[in-house]
């Protein structure tokens, strides 16, 4: 009987905890379609942090598209250019201050550089189906984001084909295995080009692609592209410019590549690298290893990243009905339905922002670029360069809460490059001997002119503040992670750089006496119109400009009150941030861009960048500047909702730091509009800002920063943090949640201070928390938004539960 009795208390137990068992459970996450891709936009990434592959699935002919992160035109640029540019700044400042806006656009074409380099695709493989007796059935292909792991099935007759793909990092190698259910089936053509000048030689199973980017042979960078083919019965058999499979059951095909790109200051023929020998070596120890050993270690490498977070939005319940829908079709009706709202789509795509970083960004020095690292065109979109106006920063918003610190890495090893090149771009654009800057686009040769080519616009040429807003990233990195050793040695030199050269920059107010501004100055991409109806780009005291200078100059102060610093600079520093133009707020209630009242010219621009201090900054919140965040919720509304696939990632992001749910919600849905490829133009094609098919950002074209926008928006709702002057850690939980996603979970959530948190809730309320300190020192915690405020104490690597 007592027993009998136990046994039904923990039924009771048990039935009362039912919503709350296997809560963090994360569903299965896969992309997969149930017809091959046609498209660029249909297609799955693989990567492993530089190479990357498109993967197409096709029936008769798979092809696949082949990126290496280090393959870009160009070579070092000369850092004498331009030498006397900045003798033109003063005349731009005379224009400025007589009102003169046209003329002032005009002299601004003086002050601009080359353009950057171009990043190129690298080569194709296609794998021709030969044996096609037979229709084909049960087609599926698809990429699971758990293991980076992308695959195609499909049968012919009795018999079931199988293709599976992955890029390894540990191992440096594109893995493709073929598989056929009945001996002897497996009979393919392999071929592989490249739309870059090169040359192709075959030689005992062996593919060896050389070529070079675009430009003369001798001043751009070379690759050394290898395709090895191993199979486990059957033949390999040469071919006219290729390989054939035959009768086979099972065959694997290993693709290396090594480029002569050897750094940023060296010429990639006189001084690159022996790439040739490279490909070779690599291609000699993926030979080491067996197909099934390559894949459990790329697993493995690849889970050690992935795995840290973990994320439920909605029902388990209606996740796993929502996961058996074909991504594109689930996509489609999350769409159109305003009951077809999908959390698992949601889930889905905010953990595949955090696979995309992992695809793109483990490269020492050469982060991911506007395309990430898939582009498959000879002449990419905007030259997929570092566009530093926006695009690379939003790139990184989501890494370090999205527990992926370390890859902010290549970036900030690009920040460095760029600072070295900087001081000439400083010296010979603005006259200025102390510190560095850079404008709105870079490339893997850390540029860092105003580029423009002395007839660009300079609404995007004209600016200076690239780095500046870079640094940003540093400064936040120490915040989530408390290392005192990166803040001294590699945050602490570019913040004061940065701060060295905007001190310099900052001029005197000629119409307020003690006030600090820039001039001349721009508000990217963007065109404002005066009260005498004047459009035009250049102004002074753009509000974008102070805003960076803002942050830039605490970020630095607090580093060095954190490292015992107090110096001359710090001084300096301290002394303008007090004097710089304040925010102003407009005849429409909203935060004023420029420093008039002026209207923009287009209302709905898709930049915000006069509200880089509600975020990524931190100078205006609800608590601390009501008035100006109601301003800001002002510009907001008159943007609308309506704007390109990465502005509407950042306004997700704005609206979740104003804990406005709905707003942020309808925003982050938004970006889930299905848009079709660009190429496509049939009856029901749809071009706008939103997502595509294999879930890449739309802006369009693609751009993945609106990719790594919405998983930073997520983030946001979920969770937000702040670091107080007396050094605790404020922790706000579900600061922005949607009523949509009434019940959920996540696990392995970042926050500012060295907190790692889970969260479990349900209709709304936080049910289940637990927060770990991972810094090696004690921690005061002030938790809100779980009904009370509550302090805890943490010593160092402990985990409580609240």
């Amino acid at each position: 009987m007592k027993h009998q009795l136990l046994g039904y208390l923990m039924i009771l137990f048990l039935g009362i905890l039912s919503p709350f068992i296997n809560a963090t459970e994360q569903p299965s996450l896969k992309l997969w379609y149930q017809q091959p891709a046609t498209y660029f936009e249909e297609s799955m990434p693989l990567g492993n942090g530089r190479l990357g592959a498109l993967v197409y699935g096709g029936i008769a002919c798979d092809s696949l598209q082949l990126n290496d992160l280090l393959l870009w035109a160009g070579k070092p640029f000369n850092r004498d250019d331009d030498q006397f540019a900045h003798e033109w700044i003063p005349k731009i400042r005379q224009a400025l201050f007589s009102e003169n806006y046209e003329q002032a656009d005009a002299l601004q074409h003086h002050v601009q550089g080359t353009l950057s380099a171009e990043y190129m695709p690298l080569s194709n493989v296609y794998l021709t189906d030969l044996d096609t007796n037979g229709q084909e059935k049960a087609y599926h292909r698809g990429l699971d984001i758990d293991s980076a792991l992308c695959f195609t099935h499909f049968q012919r007759g009795d018999i079931r084909y199988k293709r599976e793909y992955f890029v390894s990092n540990p191992d440096k190698v594109i893995a493709i295995r073929l598989q056929a259910s009945e001996k002897g089936k497996l009979n393919y053509e392999i071929r592989f080009s490249s739309l870059l000048n090169h040359h192709l030689e075959v030689k005992d199973g062996t593919m060896i692609l050389t070529g070079h980017a675009t430009g003369e042979a001798a001043e751009t960078i070379h690759f050394c592209n290898q395709l090895k083919v191993i199979v486990d019965d059957g033949q390999i058999l040469p071919i006219v410019d290729g390989l054939q499979i035959k009768n086979a059951t099972e065959a694997t095909i290993y693709i290396v590549d090594e480029t002569s790109f050897n750094g940023f200051r060296k010429h990639p023929v006189k001084e690159g690298a022996p790439y040739q020998k490279m490909a070779s070596d690599n291609l000699q120890n993926v030979m080491r290893f067996t197909y099934a050993q390559l894949r459990r270690r790329h697993i493995t490498d690849y889970r050690s990243l992935f795995g840290r977070m973990n994320l439920r939005l909605g029902s388990q319940t209606q996740n796993k009905v929502d996961q058996n829908i074909p991504t594109d079709k689930l996509l489609k009706r999350h769409s159109q339905e305003d009951n077809g709202k999908s959390c698992y789509l949601e889930t889905l795509y905010t953990q595949y922002g955090r696979y995309l970083l992992i695809s793109c960004s483990r490269t020492p020095n050469v982060p991911a670029n506007l395309q990430g690292l898939w582009n498959p065109y000879l002449k990419a979109p905007w030259r997929s360069s570092y566009t530093v106006n926006i695009n690379l920063e939003e790139n990184y918003w989501h890494a370090e809460q999205a527990n992926l610190s370390e890859l902010t890495s290549p970036l900030f090893g690009l920040m460095r490059n760029i600072a070295e090149n900087g001081r000439y771009a400083a010296r010979n654009y603005y006259g200025i001997d102390r510190g560095f800057c850079s404008s709105h686009v870079s490339d893997i040769w850390a540029e860092t002119a105003p580029a423009g080519e002395k007839k660009g616009k300079p609404r995007y040429a004209n600016w200076n503040m690239g780095l500046a807003w870079l640094s940003q990233a540093m400064w936040e990195h120490y915040q989530y992670t408390q290392d005192r050793t990166f803040l001294l040695d590699e945050a602490l030199p570019i913040l004061r750089g940065c701060s060295a050269f905007m001190a310099d920059w900052l001029i005197n107010n000629p119409k307020k006496a003690g006030e600090l501004f820039t001039a001349p100055s721009t508000s990217p991409e963007n065109e404002f119109m005066t009260f005498d109806k004047v459009r035009g780009f250049t102004c002074y005291g753009g509000t974008a400009d102070l805003a960076i200078i803002r942050e830039l100059f605490n970020n630095t102060l607090k580093a060095c009150q954190l490292l015992g610093i107090s110096d001359s600079l710090t001084q300096e520093i301290s002394d303008k941030i007090k004097r710089l133009h304040p925010y102003t707020i407009g005849h429409m209630g909203d935060i004023n861009e420029w420093y008039y009242d002026w209207d923009d010219t287009d209302f709905h621009h898709r930049h915000q960048s006069h509200l880089i201090g509600v975020f990524p900054g931190h100078q205006i919140t609800k608590d601390k500047t009501p008035e100006l965040a109601q301003a800001a919720v002002r510009s907001l509304e008159i943007k609308g909702e309506k704007s390109t696939g990465w502005s509407t990632g950042w306004r997700v992001n704005l609206w979740a730091r104003l804990h406005n749910s709905e707003k942020a919600y309808k925003l982050f849905s938004r970006l889930l509009t299905y848009v079709t490829p660009d190429k496509y133009h049939g009856p029901d094609a749809h071009h706008s800002g939103g997502t595509y098919p294999n879930l890449f950002d739309a802006h369009p074209p693609f751009q993945i920063d609106g990719n790594f926008g919405g998983t930073a928006g997520v983030c946001e709702m979920l969770m937000q943090s702040e670091i107080s002057d007396d050094g605790t850690c404020i922790l706000e939980l579900l600061p922005a949640l949607p009523k949509e996603w009434a019940e959920g979970s996540v696990s392995g959530l970042c926050a500012r201070g060295g907190m790692e948190v889970s969260i479990t809730w349900n209709h709304g309320q936080v049910v289940n928390c637990s927060v770990k300190n991972k810094t090696q020192k004690e921690c005061l915690v002030d938790l809100r938004g779980i009904g009370k405020e509550q302090k805890i104490s943490l010593k160092a690597g402990e985990e409580k539960q609240i």
